[in-house]
């Protein structure tokens, strides 16, 4: 037997842009990612307090068109996309018929019948071949433009005020999920006032080619470059779900807080959906002890669940997780986390654990 050559970690446009900004790389979801440049704590500051700018290049793009479009997303989702007009963009999910997700996903609306679907790194390969298999029937054209685009996450209470100068509109008018095109820095570019970060921001789809000059620019206007470990710390205390962690194949979507998302209409994977979920996910706050994914969550000494995504808040100065825990014990009002061996106390937290500002 001959041993496997590993797969090579894909690299984003800003690749050779991150190491000149010093940053920490490590594989994430088959990518070389920047995991923190100056530091963690620094760059979650820097974001809650100022503007930092994130490379997620990684993500997938598929271009959704043709007569049947809306009809097609409106079979594949369960949010209501007919409620998505020109220029708006809107969180959704592509659920599965085992009662999980596939993904959960943005669409931004460029035009009628013309549409944009943002999914997670790690399952543009899955993602498309799912799409590809209920495409039969519509009227529908499916182009994958993952490689076409790179995508920067500029976000921050000074993102507005900083990007301003640079662009041809008016950002003010602006309202949270608008999907605009725009020029800044003179480049062509889509922007999408949305974010995984809890603060304000904008999204910037650039075509590939120009990424690297664009992000130079952003860095010298004072936009601090972040990384993944301070995404992941922004994300969590503003409670939102990451797929492989809160979401899978096999959890059920409405064990979390987004139950929002599933709207009364028609669509692939309903009658999974409508069983009630066994679990319920839920925040968690400790003194002192941080917390990490798969440490089990107990009451009374019996394990009844496990933390899905744990860290210690830079904001809020102690450590906070999400657990999805049995529904019958999920409104306890005490918990304890089994950290190697011993129990420690947690408290049940509203989520978010932190509103950004």
């Amino acid at each position: 037997m001959t041993e496997s050559t590993p797969t090579p970690l894909k690299r984003t446009p800003l690749h050779a842009a991150h190491k000149t900004a010093g940053a920490r790389m490590v594989p994430f979801g088959g990518w070389d990612m920047p995991v923190q440049y100056a530091g963690l704590k620094a760059e979650h500051e820097a974001v809650r307090t100022g503007a930092g700018v994130f490379d997620v290049s990684h993500m997938g793009e598929f271009r959704i068109s043709g007569p049947d479009a809306l009809k097609f997303l409106q079979h594949v989702t369960p949010n209501d996309v007919s409620k998505l007009k020109t220029g708006r963009a809107q969180y959704n999910w592509l659920p599965n018929e085992q009662g999980g997700l596939v993904d959960d996903i943005y669409i931004y609306c460029q035009a009628e019948n013309e549409y944009l679907m943002v999914v997670n790194a790690s399952n543009i390969d899955k993602d498309w071949a799912h799409l590809e298999s209920l495409k039969s029937g519509f009227d529908v054209q499916l182009a994958n433009e993952s490689d076409h685009w790179a995508l920067l996450a500029v976000q921050g209470p000074k993102a507005e005020s900083l990007l301003q100068p640079h662009v041809d509109v008016d950002l003010s008018a602006k309202k949270k999920n608008a999907f605009f095109a725009a020029k800044l820095f003179g480049f062509e570019v889509r922007l999408a006032r949305t974010g995984y970060t809890g603060e304000d921001g904008f999204e910037v789809f650039v075509e590939a080619k120009n990424a690297e000059v664009l992000w130079n620019k952003l860095l010298a206007l004072g936009i601090a470059p972040a990384g993944l470990g301070a995404r992941d710390t922004l994300r969590l205390e503003a409670g939102f779900p990451l797929y492989g962690h809160e979401f899978s194949d096999q959890i059920h979507p409405l064990s979390s807080h987004y139950t929002w998302v599933v709207k009364d209409k028609d669509f692939y994977g309903r009658a999974a959906l409508q069983q009630a979920p066994t679990q319920k996910l839920i925040g968690l706050k400790l003194d002192k002890v941080p917390v990490r994914e798969g440490y089990p969550v107990k009451v009374g000494g019996q394990v009844v669940g496990q933390v899905t995504s744990g860290t210690t808040s830079p904001t809020l100065g102690h450590p906070i997780a999400l657990a999805l825990v049995n529904t019958a014990q999920a409104d306890a009002p005490a918990f304890e986390v089994e950290v190697r061996g011993k129990d420690h106390a947690a408290l049940r937290a509203e989520v978010p654990f932190y509103k950004g500002s």
